[in-house]
């Protein structure tokens, strides 16, 4: 059985509960209190990368870092991971990295070459260079943030915020990896394989948003598998119940993982993709030609809602109206 005898309550709330998710409640908050109007700026908050006005094309914006908690576990692997998020961000917009910068402040000199050796080789294997950025040699802690700029034609653009109502929901994960021997709720499937395989993946999503293909995307982050999909349906205004027994997994046993470990899993090459039922197929065959397994494991409706089912049983995860992952209702509406 998926669930070994766990419930889909039991489930709904390990999503709920779980850190990676609770992390991004504040999000609605900081939103309603910088976000200003520029007519530039096509869309921002709540996408995986700012879209930004640049002739034909779009410029795409982004920005992440890592939990310190990982620096203090593998400095090398934070770094690796710091380039590979950012790379992410841009990837699931359907666009191409150009380039990125970081911000570095440091505490412990041991660790600083781990994290740039780690950065490095991420990002030589992607092909994106580091060109700048900014160094605090004398923090009393130690975070590595780094920023990426890529582009993307202007009529070519996978957006959160555009899911839509019977559209099939697709799980894109590539399960050839391990769990990462310093972070449980990591799966890496990216640093063993060679430049030109990692290269193709991130490019596929290139591909989906130049044929129209998805309706909407984003990377799996940090929320893990469903909690992803939850930040994809709140920006959408929309719903899902999604079947556990569809999502994409590795053989659980080998790795000794659990399935509710699993859901929320950072994995080294993953997205959340919502796509018309007609181009399912055609979206499955583009990801098994770069290693990736693609499936549906549900449908986009209009009640504001995820919901997990399982073995006849089903459960709510997020409620919209209430309280989504980002918070980014005020008053029942979505923060414009």
């Amino acid at each position: 059985m998926v669930l070994n005898g766990c419930s889909t309550a039991k489930i709904a709330t390990a999503v709920r509960e779980y850190e990676g998710v609770k992390r991004k409640q504040s999000i609605g908050e900081m939103v309603r209190a910088i976000r200003i109007d520029a007519p530039h700026v096509i869309a921002s908050f709540g996408e995986d990368a700012a879209v930004i006005e640049h002739g034909d094309e779009v410029l795409l914006l982004a920005a992440d870092g890592i939990w310190s908690r990982l620096m203090e576990a593998d400095p090398y692997w934070a770094g690796y991971c710091s380039v590979l998020v950012n790379i992410h961000d841009i990837a699931a917009m359907g666009g191409r990295a150009i380039a990125m910068v970081d911000v570095f402040s440091i505490s412990d000199e041991s660790i600083r070459g781990n994290v740039l050796d780690g950065m490095h080789a991420a990002s030589l294997q992607f092909g994106v260079p580091i060109v700048g950025g900014h160094l605090h040699p004398d923090t009393p802690y130690s975070v590595i943030d780094v920023a990426i700029l890529g582009v993307a034609p202007r009529d070519a653009v996978i957006y959160s915020h555009t899911a839509g109502i019977g559209d099939v929901i697709i799980i894109a994960i590539d399960l050839n990896g391990r769990i990462h021997p310093s972070c449980a709720l990591n799966w890496d499937s990216v640093t063993m394989k060679p430049a030109e395989m990692v290269r193709a993946q991130v490019h596929i999503l290139e591909q989906l948003a130049r044929e129209h293909l998805v309706t909407a995307g984003k990377d799996i982050s940090n929320p893990g598998i469903i909690g992803t999909l939850g930040m994809l349906l709140e920006v959408s205004g929309k719903g899902a119940l999604i079947d556990l027994d569809l999502i994409p997994k590795p053989d659980l046993k080998v790795h000794a993982m659990t399935f509710d470990q699993w859901i929320r899993c950072y994995p080294g090459m993953g997205f959340v993709l919502t796509a018309r039922p007609e181009h399912a197929k055609e979206i499955a065959r583009k990801f098994s030609r770069v290693g990736m397994t693609a499936e549906i494991v549900g449908v986009v409706d209009a009640s504001r809602e995820l919901r997990i089912s399982y073995d006849g049983e089903d459960t709510s995860v997020f409620d919209f109206s209430k309280n989504g992952v980002m918070r980014l209702f005020s008053d029942n509406t979505i923060c414009p």
